[in-house]
């Protein structure tokens, strides 16, 4: 069973950046694609971006495409999410979640396994 787990949230300026991380035990995360996904109080949780297992497949948000960007890192196996620029509708907690496969999805429903979430705040 895949347990994910995600770290590095916090306060930043706008402007600033900050890179996120999703672990994994009881399986590799070599072997699924990971979604990233964020929820800003009273609004749905939507999909910021996807990283393939095999790096192949990939999307990002719209409102966050040339910010974020998605990587594995395989040496400390992770996936991190590095965000730059960061403004005020980036907020919120930011989930990773992990479907097997080499493709990604947009769906947030089509994920199997989910973190707990890390909250991503900024303020001036």
């Amino acid at each position: 069973q895949l347990q994910l787990v995600e770290s590095g949230g916090g306060l930043v300026q706008p402007g600033e950046s900050l890179r996120l991380s999703c672990a994994g035990s009881g399986s590799s995360l070599d072997y699924y694609a990971i979604g990233w996904f964020r929820q800003a109080p009273g609004k749905e949780r939507e999909g910021v971006g996807c990283l393939s297992s095999s790096g192949g497949s990939t999307y990002y948000l719209d409102s966050v495409k040339g910010r974020f960007t998605i990587s594995r890192d395989n040496a400390k196996k992770t996936v991190l999410l590095q965000m730059n620029s960061l403004n005020a509708e980036d907020a919120g907690v930011y989930y990773c979640a992990a479907i097997p496969g080499l493709v990604c999805y947009r769906a947030r429903a089509r994920y199997e396994y989910w973190g707990q979430g890390t909250q991503v705040t900024v303020s001036s």
